[in-house]
């Protein structure tokens, strides 16, 4: 695959791939004893690296693994009638890509690296047959479908119910939640992706996520350096959603 190499995991580069990973409590290995881990090690026999721009996986290629994100981000998206894109989540370190695929067994949106990333590969069909062994497993894969389900759920009430600048605020407090998740700051972080992708992705014109950047910024609740984001207010975001602003 151009712009896609896969590497693999030898015993003298790294002895096992999830029990020395420092995302356990992120992946799918979270909550399994120390046996558990080691026989999910023996599936993740390869990673995959992959540079800025280019694709996992594109739509209608056939499903047979889901990918945990090591180290990177990405996007999915979905190419409409009429050829625009549009984006259906950005995805981060320790979170798990290629579940849109379990259902017709063909992936359903192209999976494309936000900057040089790499992947652990885990193929479907031996992670359903050792799961089905380890009920640890099972309930952790459970709640990884359960929070992609929650999160899907959540971008159609932005899509839904919400105005411009609470979309954007959920969006900044999502992503403040996430980093948060991965020990970095919650108020200060760098968006990988374009403007043009965010107002996609909630559904907004560019010109209307630069204005509610703008505003935030001349409200004194976000810095704003090109992609580079400072909260400066997170309850007056948090207060937004709930007062929006008249526009």
């Amino acid at each position: 695959m151009k712009g896609a190499s896969v590497v693999p995991i030898t015993v003298a580069g790294l002895k096992s791939a999830c029990s020395q990973c420092n995302l356990q409590e992120l992946c799918l290995p979270f909550g399994l004893d120390d046996s558990e881990i080691n026989r999910l090690d023996e599936l993740v026999a390869t990673r995959r690296k992959v540079k800025r721009q280019q694709h996992l996986y594109r739509a209608g290629e056939a499903f047979e693994a889901i990918y945990a994100i090591r180290t990177g981000s990405f996007k999915t998206d979905v190419i409409l009638e009429d050829g625009r894109e549009q984006v259906t989540g950005f995805q981060m370190t320790g979170e798990i890509l290629g579940l849109d695929g379990i259902s017709s067994e063909h992936h359903s949106c192209n999976a494309v690296a936000l900057e040089d990333s790499e992947v652990c590969i885990i193929p479907f069909a031996k992670l359903e047959e050792l799961s089905r062994e380890v009920e640890a497993l099972q309930h952790q894969f459970h709640k990884v479908m359960s929070r992609e389900i929650v999160r899907d759920h959540g971008v159609m009430m932005l899509l839904g119910s919400m105005r411009a600048e609470e979309r954007l605020a959920a969006f900044l407090l999502n992503m403040s939640q996430r980093f948060t998740a991965r020990g970095f700051s919650p108020a200060e972080f760098h968006l990988r992706m374009t403007r043009e992708e965010i107002g996609s992705y909630l559904g907004l014109k560019l010109e209307t996520v630069s204005r509610a950047f703008s505003r935030f910024q001349e409200d004194g609740l976000v810095s704003v350096q090109q992609k580079h984001i400072r909260i400066l207010d997170i309850p007056g975001l948090k207060k937004l959603m709930h007062h929006p602003q008249v526009t």
